[in-house]
């Protein structure tokens, strides 16, 4: 399986809304949202005629305290260097949210009291339809393990359809241990660019990651127009550093109406569209 990854330095760039399209373009039969935090690609991919595979991912063990028998005597609470154990009504009690499951609590408690549990960090969702897979997952509020998150994602993905010759994955903004999950192991990365002095910045840190990780890169730049100054400074950076800019996309008032319309801008006339087919043409020639 070939897989083809959309990142954005940020959020509202237009990621989400390339990858819907794409999806659409390629007719694609297998595609992830990992985006773990703030998942949104199923706003547009599709309907599914039956309720999503639920299954819970377990990621770092969190430390769980037996009331029957602390003893109160405070030991786990001055050795926890998080502050995630606290009295309350008279007992020592875990908060879930600060609680970064060292275990040091449970070797210091005399009594046994402390142990340390599997913790549920997140649902991976499974949507199937005829032919088709799609699979998502939202990480649980306060958690920190969306990059392992990420993984289990795209592990099911490719478990799911190990046949499909390819498939599409949105990505999370930014730079951070979801990203570098979802570029591990993918055929080649498209980034979203903005014009502006932040979108610049934003590209290069992905780009350097993507180096380090040695995937290919491509380049696209959203609502160029909007500051066509911009627009060439980005030109001009990837043309210094051989990464190839696959084209721009023009700002259209069709899109924000298709997205709030529930359906891609894959299935609508507007110049967006056409761009964006381009892009994607060009992509699957570099891909084959």
């Amino acid at each position: 399986m070939k897989q083809l990854l959309i990142l954005s330095g940020k959020g509202g760039t237009g990621k989400t809304t390339t990858a819907s399209a794409f999806i659409r373009f390629s007719e694609a039969r297998a595609f992830a949202d990992c985006d773990v935090d703030a998942p949104n690609l199923h706003l547009a991919a599709g309907e599914f005629p039956d309720a999503p595979e639920m299954s819970l991912y377990y990621g770092t063990d969190m430390s769980m305290i037996d009331k029957e028998k602390c003893v109160s005597c405070g030991l786990c609470a001055e050795t926890c260097k998080f502050g995630a154990i606290r009295m309350e009504n008279g007992k020592y009690r875990v908060n879930p949210f600060v609680c970064e499951g060292c275990g040091v609590c449970m070797h210091v408690c005399p009594h046994g009291a402390v142990v340390m549990r599997p913790d549920t960090s997140g649902d991976v969702m499974t949507f199937r339809a005829e032919d088709r897979t799609f699979v998502t997952a939202m990480l649980k509020m306060g958690r920190g393990n969306s990059g392992k998150l990420v993984s289990a994602v795209k592990g099911k993905l490719a478990a799911e359809a190990p046949d499909v010759p390819f498939a599409v994955i949105d990505g999370s903004p930014g730079t951070g241990c979801p990203v570098i999950a979802s570029i591990t192991g993918v055929d080649m990365v498209l980034i979203v660019a903005e014009p502006s002095l932040s979108g610049l910045s934003d590209m290069q840190r992905i780009l350097k990651v993507a180096d380090i990780l040695e995937t290919p890169a491509v380049v696209c730049i959203n609502k160029w127009d909007t500051s066509p100054e911009h627009a060439q400074k980005i030109e001009a950076y990837c043309a210094e550093n051989n990464i190839p800019v696959l084209g721009r996309i023009p700002f259209d008032s069709a899109v924000p109406k298709a997205i709030n319309d529930g359906i891609s801008i894959a299935d609508i006339s507007c110049p967006a569209r056409d761009a964006l087919k381009s892009i994607y043409d060009k992509v699957m020639e570099m891909m084959a």
